[in-house]
């Protein structure tokens, strides 16, 4: 039985489905210029009638499934969705190229770089949602993906953001999924970890160092909400904009606030600047991050000063796993040669596009069409969606859009590798067990 895509219905009703078959306008001329006009027209018609019914039961008709993705590509942290985008579009290519694409459909990706700009980004989801009609979206950052919902919410398309701002989630959610937990998650892991090590008799005193705008700000009330309940003092919170070169204040305030422990979110450059800068006063608490915290460029660029400083919250597969799931990855190095090894950004890449196949393809299985409208209720039937444990499994419902809250301590090494510090668990229902 073969799926009918977007628009094929419609296109029916409106006699454009033979636009494509030149066999067919050449047969229908023919009657014309044989027969009186009224009886050309009832014979095109039943003509027309009979071909549908032998292509709409057979093989599917043949259309591309359309995929908007607006990505930083060229802004600040620029590597980071550059790897993003091939993991993306590497996985589309394996799909089609390897799979046969979805149910014979094969998957077209449409990228736009929005130089992490929020207008860039509102501008390709329009364009997206109205000239290229596509069936699904991928936004990139925090700012981006709260100035997009809007949009992705007049014109009902499902919509993965890259970037798992909790904000993204805030009522009303339609449309709207993240790929795994949020950095809601993120902040609770983070302190959850920090109570676990902590040996000092009195609470443990952190300080939050961010950048000035949603993403950076992303973490401040989570982390705020939950220390409050796990007897954890945020001591002091600094704010910079993103082009900061030089972190010396920030560091000294919170230096002087006694914070034993600090809680980063910024992107994986600007680490390596607020680690220059503790070493240049003196300063050297843990460094604590979420997961976008490393890229290509952090490793180059901090060799002789990542060292085993930085710990971040990381939900996914490692390497060192052995998941069914890092194979598929392996396998995408092999083929398409644009990692060499394990990349946290890639990894996420290849992941939303995992889900957007998966989605696909129940929503072919569950309403024997695919759309914007079969796609959404597919990705709201999830349930605990495995991924071949390249990350936790995935859950949407129509109340939450949030696919898990799974986390995993690890340790970044400077030879870029990651070392598991903690189990999975569920922050708030599992206790966090740190590995020997």
């Amino acid at each position: 039985m073969g799926y009918m895509l977007r628009g094929q219905a419609e296109n029916v009703a409106h006699g454009y489905l033979f636009r494509d078959e030149p066999w067919i306008h050449s047969r229908l001329f023919c009657i014309m210029e044989k027969e009186g006009n009224m009886k050309s027209i009832q014979k095109m018609m039943i003509l027309s009638v009979l071909i549908i019914f032998m292509i709409l039961p057979g093989t599917a008709i043949s259309a591309n499934i359309k995929v908007g993705a607006a990505i930083n590509l060229t802004g600040p942290a620029s590597t980071w969705g550059q790897f993003h985008a091939k993991g993306h579009q590497d996985y589309f290519r394996y799909v089609n190229e390897v799979k046969g694409g979805v149910t014979g459909n094969k998957i077209d990706m449409i990228l736009v770089d929005t130089a992490y700009k929020v207008p860039e980004a509102v501008a390709a989801v329009r364009k997206f949602a109205v000239q290229d009609n596509v069936d699904m979206i991928a936004t990139w950052g925090a700012g981006e993906g709260l100035a997009a919902k809007p949009i992705v919410q007049r014109y009902k398309i499902p919509t993965i953001n890259y970037s798992t701002s909790w904000e993204i989630l805030e009522p009303p959610i339609g449309y709207m999924f993240l790929p795994f937990g949020s950095y809601r998650l993120d902040c609770e892991a983070v302190l959850d970890y920090i109570a676990a090590i902590h040996k000092g008799k009195e609470a443990p005193k952190v300080g939050l160092l961010t950048y000035n705008n949603a993403y950076g700000r992303s973490i401040h009330k989570p982390s705020r909400e939950y220390a409050a309940k796990q007897n954890i003092r945020i001591v002091a919170t600094e704010e910079f904009p993103p082009q900061t070169v030089d972190l010396t204040t920030e560091l000294l305030r919170l230096q002087k606030a006694g914070a034993e422990y600090l809680f980063i979110q910024m992107l994986p450059a600007t680490i390596i600047t607020a680690f220059r800068s503790a070493d240049r006063i003196g300063y050297d608490p843990p460094f604590f991050g979420t997961w976008t915290s490393t890229d290509p460029d952090f490793f180059r660029m901090g060799k002789g000063l990542i060292g085993n400083r930085l710990k971040i919250q990381f939900p996914g597969g490692l390497p060192a796993d052995n998941i069914p799931g890092m194979k598929v990855m392996q396998e995408l190095w092999k083929r398409y040669k644009n990692v060499e090894k394990f990349d946290a950004s890639y990894w996420e890449g290849v992941a939303v596009a995992m889900i957007m196949e998966r989605a696909m393809i129940r929503a072919a299985e569950k309403s024997k069409a695919i759309n914007r409208e079969t796609i959404n209720l597919a990705m709201e039937s999830f349930r605990q969606e495995d991924f071949g444990g390249l990350i936790p499994p995935v859950t949407y419902t129509p109340a939450d859009h949030g696919a898990s809250f799974t986390a995993r301590m690890v340790q970044v090494k400077e030879d870029g590798t990651y070392i598991p510090l903690t189990n999975f668990y569920v922050p708030g229902k599992e206790k966090i067990k740190l590995q020997k």
